[in-house]
């Protein structure tokens, strides 16, 4: 065993950070407030639970979020195995049953002899080497000690979507498809035509929204990722139908033509009796969500097992903060992680934890330092976060194509451009860990 560092919070970040470090025989405390308290938006008692969709993103190589799982397992990921073996059926993409997910992680970070769980809420930072890995909805005590620490935080909000029971869809209006037939039939969709829509839409707009609460005041600003599907109504008529209800790539089998718009259902846990609805986080009050969200063809009677919440997300401004490897400029012997870093998704967060994990655990035990490639999905996440340009106007981003440098090569095909970049990006990698002798994780 060699030295130890603390981790503040037992999220997918704080677990990825607390595993790699454990894997190279340091030891860590892990500081988790559940199930002593939690936050608004936290209700389970494991460790890495998703609060929000329950689907890590697309599992091809040849895509953002595909390139980035695939590296994260380069590196010595836990959370992207543990997705694996509790994957759901969800057409080209991964996602899981998120209990049985957030139950294999905590089990494998309980077990590891060198993780010792503290279960309470920190308030103060810890001394030696840190890792905070909090979260966007870091509590009290502690939030002060960030802000004092960091300067003034960045907010937006964060909406999740709700959850109905499949027996309770009208299975005559509703049918299973992938957009495009990509992977399985495993999205339930449901057909509207345009008189259905515009119905929809006009109740939308003019529903009754929950009350902020006082720590949720304005200005409104919202990550267009999880922008709730109200918001998006409000921007105009069609806006919803280039979006989440796009029916494009989907012909509804009872007329063979392709719906006005449709509504997609998303496998929420393994057994396949719990969909949520695609792309329609909100904020809506509950009789809200109950009333409108029944006009959907195939919804009439749906049983919602979970309704739509909103709640607070903070970020630091790490260009101005961090490092490349998430250790502070001004105090290398702390470290921040996951969705406070200002990377957006599940993943990215996970892999800022992994990332900061590794960095720590080399510093250690004295080697060099992994330098990720910037033609990399982790590489470029970092390099984003940590670019003082980014400083002035930061705000989060996830994985995507577009924040790689370019291949030099024209590639008119799309998926052949990902599938060239996913390339180059894997044997930049695999050449790094060759080079720095990156054996068994570190």
């Amino acid at each position: 065993m060699i030295g130890t560092v603390n981790v503040i919070g037992a999220g997918l970040a704080g677990c990825e950070a607390a595993w790699i470090l454990a894997q190279n025989g340091i030891n860590v405390k892990l500081y988790e407030m559940k199930p002593e308290k939690y936050t608004p938006a936290h209700k389970y008692s494991g460790f890495a639970e998703l609060v929000c969709s329950n689907s890590l993103k697309a599992a091809r190589l040849g895509s953002a979020a595909g390139l980035l799982k695939y590296e994260m397992e380069l590196l010595g990921s836990l959370t992207v195995p543990c997705a694996k073996e509790n994957s759901v059926e969800a057409g080209g993409a991964l996602a899981v049953d998120r209990e049985k997910f957030s139950d294999a992680v905590t089990e494998k970070i309980k077990s590891h002899p060198l993780i010792e769980i503290i279960a309470e809420e920190v308030t103060a930072l810890p001394e030696g080497r840190t890792i905070i890995a909090t979260g966007p909805l870091t509590s009290g005590a502690m939030a002060d000690t960030i802000k004092e620490l960091c300067g003034e935080g960045l907010s937006f909000y964060d909406a999740a979507a709700p959850i109905v029971t499949y027996e309770s869809l009208d299975k005559d209006k509703v049918f299973f498809a992938s957009r495009y037939d990509r992977g399985e039939a495993d999205y339930v969709n449901c057909p509207m035509d345009k008189e259905e829509y515009l119905a929809f839409y006009q109740e939308l707009i003019s529903a009754e929204k929950v009350q902020l609460k006082d720590f949720e005041t304005h200005p409104f600003s919202v990550y267009e990722g999880c922008m709730p599907i109200e918001e998006l109504a409000r921007r105009g008529v069609d806006t919803m139908r280039f979006g989440p209800m796009k029916p494009v790539g989907i012909d509804d089998p009872k007329t063979g033509r392709r719906p006005y718009a449709v509504v997609q259902l998303r496998r929420e846990n393994h057994e396949g009796t719990l969909f949520n609805l695609v792309g329609f986080q909100t904020n809506l009050k509950f009789g809200e969500q109950k009333r409108v969200f029944s006009m959907i063809p195939g919804l009439e009677n749906a049983e919602f097992m979970r309704f739509g919440v909103m709640h607070r997300n903070t970020f630091i401004n790490s260009p101005q903060l961090l490092n490349a490897d998430f250790s502070m400029r001004t105090r290398p012997e702390i470290s921040f992680a996951g969705q406070m870093t200002g990377v957006e998704g599940y993943m990215e967060s996970a892999a800022s934890g992994l990332i900061a994990g590794i960095a720590a655990a080399r510093k250690i035990k004295g080697l060099e330092p992994l330098v990720l490639p910037m033609d990399t999905m982790t590489g470029a996440l970092s390099a984003y976060i940590s670019d003082p340009f980014n400083s002035g106007k930061f705000q989060p981003m996830g994985a995507n194509m577009g924040i790689l440098p370019d291949i030099g090569v024209r590639i008119k095909d799309k998926k052949a451009k990902y599938e060239a970049y996913a390339e180059r990006a894997v044997n930049s990698l695999k050449a790094e860990l060759e080079k720095i002798g990156y054996e068994d994780h570190c």
